[in-house]
């Protein structure tokens, strides 16, 4: 019998409910929420999903995470492999064949990135350092391994905070855009029907990415690996000789970084280091950063329209964010509304694949004035 209590009370000793504490449970529950929103709610379910259940298992007291798989994973992070990798996919996938069919989109997706100074000098205005206020500041670019990339070199501890922010954000574009959208544009303006774009030949899209690599990574080294994986997979794509690539970088490896990636970051939201007044300021600067952000492409756009004769529709500005392609599809979704003869899809995909151009330099640029020398 006494060997029996003491077995009891051993299992007792050892397991998780003895060391449970109110913020562990807050925390799943936290997991629980996000856990409905990606599969009931299918908000970004691919990425928040993974998320939502890495975050109910670091809250599991006593774990064993310091060793085996999941502190693989973790150092995936904090290594910076998984977000290149991921990049790699996102090339393959990408098409940037309207930018270069229409490169004045550039300066669209540039405009967007307005929102992500503009939460950098909120955080820092309340207090945030200034290496913490660039990492909550990308969040703007609506980029979330650009996001993890930034975090893990400029705050760490921060990273589930910002990543959470940056990827509930892109999952919630088609709610959080339309009415800024609205907001900054006549109807006359959404009913604006663009020329169809040139065909882009064989050669310039080899040429783009190329060029593209050697211009940013020279300019801003610390993003090298970002865009030059993120170009080299869309080589991959636009070469014509190399499709087996191109199909597994876009496919089987993007989907099984993704699952690495999204749990590693839920993995870092435990409770000693998400319930705290840091994270609330860092949710509610991520949605200044995304709607700054959309409001400046948008009134940028509108600048456009003025000094090209009316051709350009400003709701393709929004596009900027770089939340590919939901950002494009938005700016179709607001501008067939306005007018059913409207197709804008084609022609925001350039102001969105330069998004993803424009928050990877906005990164470097940040690294290149904070990271520690």
């Amino acid at each position: 019998m006494d060997a029996f209590i003491v077995a009891i009370t051993s299992v007792w000793t050892d397991s998780g409910f003895s060391a449970f504490q109110p913020g562990n449970a807050i925390m799943i529950l936290v997991g629980l929420v996000l856990l409905y929103m990606a599969f009931a709610k299918e908000f970004e379910p691919l990425l928040l999903g993974p998320i939502a259940f890495g975050c109910v298992l670091a809250n599991i007291p006593r774990n064993g995470f310091e060793e085996g798989v999941m502190a693989l994973i973790s150092a995936g992070i904090s290594h910076e492999i998984f977000p290149p990798l991921i990049f790699l996919g996102v090339g393959a996938m990408t098409d940037f064949g309207p930018l270069i069919a229409n490169p004045k989109t550039l300066l669209l997706g540039a405009a967007a990135q307005f929102g992500v100074f503009i939460a950098l000098a909120g955080a820092m205005v309340i207090g945030f350092t200034p290496q913490e206020a660039a990492a909550i500041g990308i969040i703007g670019g609506a980029d979330g391994p650009t996001s993890i990339y930034l975090a893990t070199k400029l705050a760490p501890h921060l990273l589930g905070a910002i990543a959470v922010a940056a990827y509930s954000y892109m999952s919630l574009v088609p709610l959080i855009q339309p009415p800024v959208m609205k907001l900054f544009t006549t109807q006359k303006e959404r009913e604006i029907v663009m020329e169809q774009l040139r065909e882009v030949t064989r050669f310039e899209k080899v040429v783009f990415p190329i060029v593209t690599t050697i211009f940013i990574s020279l300019l801003l080294p610390s993003v090298t690996s970002l865009v030059g994986m993120l170009m080299l997979g869309n080589l991959f794509r636009e070469s014509g000789v190399t499709a087996r690539l191109a199909d597994t970088s876009e496919n089987a490896l993007i989907n099984t970084v993704t699952i690495f990636l999204a749990t590693g970051t839920g993995l870092t939201m435990s409770a000693e280091h998400f319930l705290n007044l840091d994270t609330i300021l860092i949710i509610c600067l991520g949605l200044v950063a995304f709607i700054g952000g959309t409001a400046a492409g948008v009134l940028f756009g509108k600048l456009m329209n003025m000094f090209d004769g009316g051709k350009t529709n400003p709701l393709i500005g929004s596009a900027g964010v770089s939340a590919v392609p939901m950002a494009a599809r938005v700016s179709q979704i607001v501008g067939a509304k306005a007018n059913p003869a409207n197709f804008l899809l084609m022609h925001a995909m350039g102001p969105n694949v330069a998004g993803v151009i424009g928050t990877a330099v906005a990164a470097g640029t940040m690294l290149a004035m904070l990271a520690p020398k």
